[in-house]
C-alpha cells in the first residue's frame, strides 16, 4: 500500500510540472513564431507619381505581428536606407531596369522581398530643377560643385533666419520652443526638432580634427556623383558609428567615434514632395560627421549655401549641418575698433603684451632701467634682445578686430639705444637682397596683416627711425596716418637693429603707446 501511494505522489509531482510549465514552455515557442519574419510575409507596393512616370513610391505593405523591426530599402540606383520609415519615394531619371530589395529585421530574423522595375526612358526633367541644380550646378557645369563645412558659421543667421517660420508647423507643444534652433554649422538636438538647441558648434570648433579638410563635390551628367575627399579620417557617432555604418571604429571619446575614412566615388538621389527634400547618399558616405543615417533633410538650400538635417534614430536626436560653397568659406572680417594701447612696463603682469618672435634669453619686459634719467626716469622697462635670427622682433596683435587707422594712427614709445653693441661688424646676411649687414642704432616699426602669416610684410606698412642718438632716452613718434584708409592691419611689430642678418645687440623701449 505504501508503495502505491508513494508512486501516486510522484505521478501527482510529474504531472503537476508539466501543467505548470508546459503554458510557458508554449509562450516562448509562440512569441518567438510571432517574432519571426519570413520572406513569404513580406509585400511592398508601387505607386507612380503624377510628376513623373519615372518617380515611384515604395510602401511596406507586409502583415506583420510585431512592430519592432527597421527596414532597409534598396532602390536599386544606387540609394539604400536603413530605419523606421514605411515607405520611401524613389526618383530614376536614366531608364533601365533597378532591382528594388525591401528587407525586414529584428533581434531573431531578417527577411527580404525583391522586384525588379523597368523605367522605360530618361527623364531629365527630374534633375532640371532648383534642388539639383543648387546643389551639383546643373548638366551645363561638368565638373560639379564643392562644398565644405561652414567652418567659421558666416551662415549661420542665414538659415536662422530662413527656417524660422517653419517653426509654426511643430505641433508638439514640447518641440516648438526649441524648434528649428540653429548655433552653428554643427550639432543637435531633440529628435524632430531640426535644431541644435543642446549644443552648436562655434566658429571652428572642430579644427583639432581634420573635418573641415572634407570636400564634397556634387555633379551630374549621365549619372549623380558624388565624390568626397578627406585627411583620412572619418567621425561619427559612437553609438551607430560601428553597429549601423560598419565603420572599423579606432578610438572612442564620450559620444564621439573615430575611425579611417578616405571618402570615395558615390552616387546620391534626391526625393521631393515631403516637409523638405531629401538627399540620400550611396555606399558608407556621409557628409563629414556620421549619425547613423544616409538620408538628410535639405532644410535650406541656395547655390551657395546649404543647410543639411539627419535623423539620428538610434539615439533619438537631430543632427543639423550646415555647408557652404568652398571658395565661401574664409574667416569673418574682424571688425574696425580704435582700441587705445598704453603701456608703461611698471607692473610685472602688462596691460599690452608683446609676444616675442626669436628674442634672446635675456628679454625681459619688466625690466630695470639702464639709465632712469629724464625723459624717462621710470623704474621698469622692457629689455630687447636682438639674436643671430635674421627677423628677431616683438610684437602685439590684436586677436578680435582690426586698427582703425583712421580713428588712431600715432605709435609713441621711448627708446633707448646702447653705444657698446657693435655696429661696425659685418654680418652673415639672409641673402643678396639685404644691403645692410650691420647692427643698426635704429627702430622700425610696422603694421601687419596678421590672415597673411608668413607673408604679411607683402602688404606691410613700414616708418624706420635710423641712425638714433645712443646713451640716452629719446622720445619717438611713428605717424601712419598716410595709411589710413587700409582696414587689414591687426599686428604692430617692434623691430630694432635692422634685419636679415645676424648681428646681435640689446635695446630698451619703455611709455609705449598707441593713440590718436
Amino acid at each position: 500500500m505504501k508503495k502505491i501511494i508513494k508512486h501516486t505522489v510522484w505521478m501527482l509531482v510529474a504531472l503537476f510540472a508539466i501543467v505548470s510549465c508546459a503554458p510557458q514552455e508554449a509562450d516562448k515557442y509562440s512569441l518567438e513564431a510571432l517574432n519571426t519574419i519570413t520572406d513569404d510575409q513580406l509585400s511592398y507596393s508601387q505607386a507612380i507619381s503624377d510628376q513623373s512616370d519615372n518617380v515611384i513610391t515604395f510602401k511596406n505593405t507586409s502583415q506583420l505581428s510585431t512592430t519592432e523591426y527597421v527596414i532597409t530599402w534598396d532602390l536599386g540606383n544606387g540609394v539604400k536606407k536603413t530605419g523606421k520609415d514605411e515607405s520611401i519615394v524613389a526618383q530614376y531619371p536614366f531608364k533601365g531596369d533597378y532591382t528594388v530589395t525591401m528587407t525586414v529585421a529584428n533581434n531573431n530574423t531578417s527577411a527580404s522581398k525583391s522586384a525588379v522595375i523597368r523605367i522605360a526612358d530618361n527623364d531629365f526633367r527630374l534633375l532640371d530643377v532648383p534642388v539639383y541644380n543648387n546643389l551639383t550646378g546643373g548638366s551645363s557645369d561638368p565638373d560639379g560643385k564643392t562644398w565644405v563645412f561652414d567652418q567659421y558659421n558666416n551662415f549661420t543667421k542665414e538659415v536662422v533666419d530662413a527656417v524660422s517660420p517653419f517653426k509654426e508647423k511643430i505641433e508638439d507643444p514640447n518641440l516648438k520652443s526649441v524648434a528649428f534652433d540653429i548655433k552653428g554649422h554643427m550639432g543637435l538636438g531633440p529628435q524632430n526638432s531640426y535644431g541644435q538647441n543642446w549644443w552648436g558648434a562655434a566658429p571652428e570648433d572642430k579644427k583639432a580634427w581634420t573635418m573641415y579638410d572634407y570636400k564634397f563635390t556634387f555633379k551630374q551628367s549621365s549619372s549623380l556623383d558624388l565624390k568626397i575627399e578627406t585627411k583620412g579620417d572619418g567621425y561619427g557617432r559612437k553609438a551607430s558609428a560601428s553597429s549601423v555604418g560598419k565603420f572599423d571604429v579606432e578610438e572612442e571619446i564620450a559620444d564621439d567615434a573615430f575611425f579611417p575614412y578616405n571618402g570615395g566615388d558615390y552616387s546620391f538621389s534626391i526625393a521631393e514632395g515631403g516637409q523638405f527634400p531629401q538627399i540620400t547618399l550611396t555606399g558608407n558616405a556621409f557628409m563629414g560627421y556620421y549619425c547613423g543615417n544616409q538620408t538628410y533633410d535639405i532644410i535650406y538650400q541656395t547655390d551657395k549655401v546649404m543647410a543639411l538635417r539627419v535623423d539620428n534614430y538610434t539615439e533619438k536626436q537631430d543632427w543639423v549641418f550646415i555647408y557652404c560653397l568652398q571658395e565661401l568659406n574664409v574667416p569673418k572680417p574682424k571688425p574696425l575698433k580704435a582700441v587705445p594701447l598704453k603701456e608703461d612696463f611698471e607692473k610685472e603682469t602688462a596691460s599690452v603684451v608683446f609676444s616675442f618672435d626669436n628674442m634672446g634669453e635675456f628679454a625681459d619686459s619688466f625690466y630695470s632701467n639702464p639709465h632712469p634719467t629724464v625723459p624717462n626716469a621710470s623704474k621698469k622697462v622692457f629689455l630687447y634682445e636682438k639674436t643671430n635670427a635674421f627677423y628677431s622682433n616683438v610684437f602685439f596683435m590684436a586677436e578680435n578686430y582690426k586698427f582703425d587707422l583712421k580713428k588712431q594712427n600715432k605709435i609713441r614709445v621711448k627708446v633707448y639705444i646702447p653705444s657698446n653693441n657693435d655696429y661696425t661688424t659685418e654680418n652673415k646676411t639672409a641673402g643678396t637682397w639685404i644691403s645692410e649687414s650691420r647692427l643698426r642704432p635704429q627702430l622700425a616699426v610696422k603694421l601687419h596683416n596678421s590672415s597673411l602669416g608668413g607673408d604679411a610684410y607683402t602688404t606691410q606698412t613700414e616708418i624706420v627711425k635710423k641712425d638714433l642718438q645712443t646713451d640716452k632716452w629719446l622720445q619717438l613718434e611713428f605717424d601712419f596716418s598716410n595709411a589710413a584708409d587700409r582696414q587689414d592691419y591687426d599686428k604692430i611689430v617692434l623691430q630694432f637693429g635692422g634685419e636679415g642678418h645676424e648681428g646681435r645687440g640689446f635695446f630698451f623701449f619703455d611709455d609705449f603707446e598707441f593713440a590718436e
